[in-house]
């Protein structure tokens, strides 16, 4: 959401990054709609001034019964008239316009390059070596099947496509990895755990972006409410209608929740396996902060979910989203890709993003300085830290043996007490 007397100030910014993200948003469309609600305003306004004034000259007239008071009367119930009429053309203006606002996306950092998808993005660094393999390294769905800790038919019958049921170490090692992950950034990073809602109302939706553009690729129960894309919109949402004290800025928060996702786009990509589930699990990481201190912030959101991947011993490498690829919210995106052996390429396994103002101003959350009277919009940030899933297929598929068993990262053996899962 913006402000359009920003909009206004910073146009020629504005309209380039709509160019650059390739939106067929109308900039001149919106400036219109803006017109039209000013000027009803504006009538409305003058209409309840010109009431007032013949409501006091009204009380003015002592003979309450004479052709005086009655015209006075008339005249006043007139412009009542007028004004609910304004009223009602005021309010379908309003719901115009900011109908309007709350499809804009984000506009994007300066920083971020230009370009039309995917393939224009740009590789910041990589870290560590892919292991090179004596024999063709096997896809992850085929060793989980093949350990008989991983079903896709049964899952398929229960729920249909796109679901998993793991058995045995593979669940066990998708609580550790949940365990692992939260007690690094809460012990190494200051987050703070949260176990949040996984059933959210449309205006939590709304305040994150996930409305009302995103709504075909979200689970919507029959009473109204959504199942979380992502803990990012019920965790975001804590400081949704309040204004917090600056002192107690930045606040990090951890969470690990299931997610479900419809995949509406997404009809013949990773059909087989983990990848792309409607139901998958992931710890999250939000950063609420102020202005000062938004852009260090990111910085260390990053490194904690790098760290989670140094710490597994997985190669990856980080990259900075261009134009066409940077997501409707986000002002800058950031994506950790793993090394995944069988696709011979990397893979997106967590995608951090900072959103500036943008997501505070759709949820009204705010903080206020000591020294000030004025509030300001809180800086949000978020990133996975990392998907439990994919973390899962980077383990089995970098760690695997020629044997079909799996090697447990050092990190984890504390956590799964093995060092070895295998049938």
């Amino acid at each position: 959401m913006f402000d359009i007397n920003w909009i206004k100030n910073n146009l020629g910014y504005f309209t380039d990054s709509l160019r650059k993200r390739r939106s067929d948003i109308n900039v001149d469309d919106l400036l219109k709609l803006d017109e039209k609600r000013r000027h009803y305003l504006v009538e409305l306004q003058t209409l309840q001034q010109e009431r007032n004034e013949k409501s006091k000259a009204i009380g003015a007239i002592k003979d309450k019964s004479g052709s005086e008071f009655a015209r006075a009367k008339e005249s006043v119930n007139l412009i009542n008239d007028k004004i609910e009429k304004i009223k009602t053309s005021t309010e379908s203006a309003e719901n115009e316009f900011y109908d309007f606002l709350g499809c804009i996306p984000n506009v994007l950092a300066k920083e971020v390059p230009e370009g039309k998808d995917e393939n224009d993005n740009v590789v910041i660094f990589t870290h560590g070596t892919p292991r090179k393999f004596s024999v063709t390294p096997k896809p992850h769905f085929e060793l989980g099947e093949n350990l008989g800790m991983m079903d896709f038919e049964q899952a398929a019958k229960i729920s249909g496509s796109r679901f998993v049921n793991l058995k045995g170490q593979l669940s066990k090692l998708e609580r550790a990895l949940a365990n692992f992950m939260l007690d690094t950034h809460t012990e190494e990073f200051g987050f703070t755990e949260v176990s949040p809602s996984l059933l959210v109302k449309s205006n939590a939706m709304y305040g994150t972006g996930q409305l009302p553009k995103f709504h075909e690729d979200s689970f919507q129960t029959k009473d109204g409410m959504w199942l979380i894309p992502t803990s990012e919109v019920s965790v975001t949402n804590m400081v949704a209608d309040k204004i917090t004290d600056h002192s107690l800025l930045p606040l990090r928060y951890t969470a690990y929740t299931p997610c479900f996702r419809s995949e509406a786009g997404s009809a013949g990509k990773d059909t087989r396996g983990m990848i792309r589930l409607h139901q998958f699990y992931k710890v999250e990481l939000v950063i609420l902060s102020d202005e000062e201190s938004a852009h260090s912030e990111y910085e260390l959101l990053m490194k904690a979910a790098e760290a989670i991947l140094k710490k597994l011993e997985l190669p990856y490498r980080k990259v900075l989203l261009c134009s066409g690829d940077t997501g409707f919210t986000s002002q800058k995106t950031h994506d950790l890709e793993v090394w995944l052996p069988s696709q011979n390429c990397y893979r997106e396994i967590s995608s951090c993003s900072i959103f500036g103002e943008w997501q505070a101003r759709r949820m009204n959350a705010r903080y206020r300085k000591k020294e000030e009277k004025d509030t300001r919009f809180i800086h949000t940030m978020n990133g996975s830290g990392l998907a439990v899933g994919r973390t899962i297929v980077a383990i089995m598929e970098n760690y695997q043996n020629e044997d079909g068993s799996i090697t447990v990262p050092e990190v984890l053996k504390k956590y799964m007490g093995t060092t070895l899962l295998c049938q």
